[in-house]
């Protein structure tokens, strides 16, 4: 016999036992194999034996109308629950399913419904409405599960007293997906926290309701992430904001919100309406607790987090609320970090000034408003100006000459740097091509910011510059900083010769103020190392440091430049050490090219004394 049918024989011996019951059903036998739909009074007799016996009577034959036959078959097989109750109460009809479902009769009908006031609430709609559909939770053998129900208002067909048909289908899977998807839509699936899309759509709904008061955005991201990124691995970089998040929303109150943006970025939404230095006092214990060690397996991981504030004022606008916590969070990481800034007004001023230099950047880019000025670099030895860095300068119009200090920061918060970084070489390597045609012997030193070296079309542009007509194969040196050169010495090392294959040469600027590793410095083909002009500015208190630093240079070949040398003394000193170049105001400012020409083919070194 098919499942079905073994269960329904299971809940008639159910029943001859409990309720000592009988039933009169239709059924269709095949006598023969052939089908004959008859109806049937099933009764249970105890045996002597303790075994329960069931008597199947015919009593009459049916119609054999296909659709009363197939209607009853259907009725009998399918997995939608089928009920039928008095208003009173107790059931009335539950079809095989719906009994399996529950075990047996049901005395109550509420009583299989979780949400006992739920049930009042449908019961009290569908007298209303005539029916009701609706997605409901109903506690079955299995447990408790989900159920597409709908519920009619009738009239019994036996009594004609007042009744409510029931079908409800089993949907838990289906709804316990679209929970996940929910959920997985709504959550960042690292740190569990609400993620963007969910906080974009409550900023929406806060706007709606038209008053925010008094609610405080707060946005921070962890201090130099990435150096833990490179540190100990990204497993580890999880960890920690897996450990903030976990921090933050313990500290939270249950009407505030915690998101995760991104990256190591994170939202809080305080909806507490506390005053604003009570918000602050809040923050800070966040700000403190993430200062608390961390464990990644065996290893201990050190956090700390910088942080903006700003309040809705007036109708909320989200937008420019998030704007302003940014602005703050700027500030924050301007200001040495790890700690709390709360947007105000002068905020707002600056960063328009700022926002007014990163357009006329962009123009600037587009029309080639930068120029490069030269720095002589003076070989000791021969008394000759042997060559220059080359350093940017923008021409801006209205203003005139703008320095780097005011506008190179901008350009490699905003990615800026790596398009002028790129016409820079482009203007360089054109310039040390025109040197080479006339006959003109100087090298020229260009710097590369860290950024720009770690960019994967760095080697594909340098290979351009270096494949045109008359590129002059050692005559132009990159700059970079010690901070450029971390990470994998070997892969930093192929890089290096990459460059050096082209015909380019490597210096290492500012040497000694950076991550100085001499193990992997002996590893890079360097042909120059420059010291950095605080040393020079403070000799001879420094001179062993710089001391140490010519000596290095000696003993891998590379010549030593010192930059900053701005008195006579500093060049008497250095020159009586055997220092390869300096470069400094003593010798001259930094120069626009025709000035340059002219000052380095009428150079006397005897006009310094």
């Amino acid at each position: 016999m098919s499942k079905t049918v073994a269960k329904r024989l299971n809940q008639y011996q159910a029943d001859f036992e409990n309720h000592d019951m009988s039933f009169t059903e239709l059924w269709t036998l095949y006598p023969e194999g052939k089908p004959q739909n008859v109806l049937v009074v099933f009764r249970g007799l105890r045996l002597e034996d303790g075994r329960m016996a069931m008597q199947c009577e015919v009593v009459g034959q049916s119609g054999d109308e296909p659709e009363n036959v197939r209607s009853t078959e259907a009725l009998l097989h399918t997995d939608v629950l089928i009920m039928l109750f008095s208003q009173e109460g107790p059931s009335l009809y539950l079809n095989p399913v719906a009994r399996h479902a529950f075990g047996g009769m049901i005395d109550k009908v509420n009583s299989i419904f979780v949400d006992q006031d739920e049930f009042f609430s449908i019961a009290d709609n569908t007298l209303q409405d005539g029916e009701l559909r609706r997605l409901t939770q109903l506690a079955t053998v299995d447990g408790v599960r989900w159920f597409d129900l709908r519920v009619k208002s009738c009239l019994d067909a036996v009594s004609g007293k007042p009744a409510f048909m029931m079908t409800a289908i089993d949907v838990s899977e289906l709804k316990e997906a679209r929970d996940t998807a929910r959920h997985l839509a709504n959550r960042d699936q690292l740190t569990g926290l609400h993620n963007r899309t969910y906080l974009q759509r409550h900023f929406a709904w806060l706007e709606g309701q038209g008053s925010a008061e008094g609610t405080a955005i707060v946005v921070f991201d962890v201090d130099n992430f990435k150096q833990i990124n490179d540190r100990y691995g990204h497993e580890a970089g999880d960890t920690v904001l897996r450990e903030i998040a976990q921090r933050t929303a313990g500290l939270m109150l249950p009407t505030d919100l915690v998101a995760r943006l991104g990256g190591d970025e994170f939202v809080i939404v305080m909806h507490s309406g506390q005053t604003r230095q009570a918000t602050r006092e809040a923050v800070e214990r966040v700000r403190r607790a993430v200062c608390l060690p961390m464990h990644h397996g065996k290893t201990r991981l050190d956090a700390t987090i910088s942080v903006g504030i700003s309040f809705v004022e007036g109708p909320p606008d989200f937008k420019n609320v998030m704007r302003e916590a940014d602005i703050a969070l700027y500030r924050s990481k301007n200001t040495g970090r790890d700690c709390v800034t709360v947007f105000d007004a002068q905020m707002g001023i600056e960063i328009a000034a700022r926002e007014c230099l990163d357009r006329a950047l962009r123009t600037a880019i587009n029309q080639r408003e930068f120029t490069l000025h030269y720095q002589p670099r003076l070989d000791l030895k021969s008394g000759k100006i042997i060559g220059a860095e080359g350093l940017v300068r923008w021409d801006r119009p209205g203003r005139g000459l703008v320095y780097p200090a005011e506008f190179i920061e901008v350009c490699e918060e905003n990615g800026l740097i790596d398009e002028i970084g790129a016409q820079v070489f482009e203007m360089g390597c054109a310039q040390a091509i025109a040197w080479h045609k006339q006959g003109v012997d100087l090298e020229l030193s260009l710097n590369v910011s860290p950024r720009q070296f770690a960019d994967n079309g760095f080697i594909e542009a340098l290979a351009a510059l270096a494949a045109q007509h008359d590129f002059p194969k050692g005559k132009i040196e990159l700059e970079l900083t010690e901070n450029a050169l971390i990470g994998d010495p070997k892969k930093l090392a192929k890089k290096l010769r990459q460059i050096t294959t082209m015909g380019y040469k490597i210096a290492i600027d500012d040497f000694g103020t950076g991550y100085s590793n001499l193990s992997y410095i002996t590893q890079f083909p360097l042909t120059c190392i420059k010291i950095d002009r605080s040393f020079i500015q403070q000799l001879p208190s420094s001179g062993p440091i710089v001391q140490l630093i010519l000596t290095l240079g000696r003993q891998i070949g590379a010549t030593v430049v010192s930059e900053g040398v701005e008195t006579v003394d500093h060049l008497d000193w250095l020159s009586e050490r055997d220092c390869d170049e300096v470069q400094g105001f003593l010798i001259t400012k930094p120069l626009p090219l025709p000035e340059f020409e002219a000052f380095a083919a009428g150079f006397s070194v005897d006009a310094l004394a």
